[in-house]
């Protein structure tokens, strides 16, 4: 029964998500081919279908062709790569193109009603939406935090998109003292049965605490009450087996790999 669901929840995940990129106010969507390429984010980034269609040295033309296009503009891009793309050797062509693999990551479906439980947070820690650049930026420098890396990209990012279509973002904070110990925000796109679990960062001395999991209950009932039937997520080492606990499914793996001019 279990495999049955795991099948059915990947096929409805091919069928709908693999056109769906980053959403970004300011970037542009762009075809070429089978492939959508998103110009203007944080980093360029592709995406296409479970099957590309081409195979062989059409492959490695199509490949070598986004490469260029971002070198041209002086950006890095990210192809993003699932388990079980065809045809099989895609990540070969990409590794002797110049793309270099990232972490993978584990995509998990599951039910919004299912997840919908009532948030419980630790004692002095409240959840609020936000949406002011003044916040944007405070998640940006508690992300750059937790993650040890320069994110406030992240900031214009979130504001951009807040910007242009506040009905599909919902972006959310959780506090102690004034401070933001974690962040994460809802995605929803228009006629599809998906809404998407980003973000989720917490600070690590709040880590263990029932806060992240608090976030995904809470995003979980924002979709169930907008009649989305599943949330998915691209989920770390750290938080694949969190969100399995909680009753998401593994459906497959994504990597990306990224070619830096």
């Amino acid at each position: 029964m279990e495999g049955t669901l795991i099948d059915e929840l990947r096929t409805a995940y091919d069928a709908q998500l693999r056109g769906v990129t980053p959403p970004g106010g300011s970037a542009r969507i762009e075809k070429d081919g089978p492939l959508t390429r998103v110009v203007g984010w944080h980093r360029g980034f592709v995406t296409g279908p479970r099957d590309l269609g081409v195979r062989g040295a059409a492959l490695d033309t199509l490949i070598a062709r986004q490469r260029d296009f971002f070198t041209a503009r002086g950006e890095p891009v990210e192809w993003k790569t699932r388990a079980h793309d065809l045809p099989a050797d895609l990540t070969d062509r990409l590794t002797a193109a110049g793309f270099v693999a990232e972490d993978s990551e584990t995509v998990l479906i599951g039910r919004s009603a299912d997840l919908a439980a009532c948030p419980v947070l630790p004692d002095g820690v409240t959840l609020r939406r936000v949406t002011t650049t003044a916040d944007l930026r405070r998640i940006a420098a508690m992300e750059s935090t937790a993650w040890g890396e320069d994110r406030s990209w992240l900031a214009d990012d979130l504001a951009s998109r807040v910007g242009s279509a506040p009905e599909n973002i919902c972006v959310l904070v959780a506090e102690a003292c004034g401070e933001v110990v974690c962040a994460a925000w809802l995605v929803f796109n228009d006629g599809l049965d998906f809404a998407g679990l980003w973000g989720g960062s917490t600070l690590a001395e709040w880590r263990g605490r029932g806060i992240y999991r608090a976030m995904v209950a809470h995003r979980a009932q924002l979709a169930a009450a907008r009649g989305v039937p599943y949330v998915y997520v691209d989920a770390s080492a750290d938080s694949a087996p969190i969100l399995t606990r909680l009753g998401l499914h593994a459906v497959t793996t994504t990597t990306p790999y990224v070619w830096s001019p």
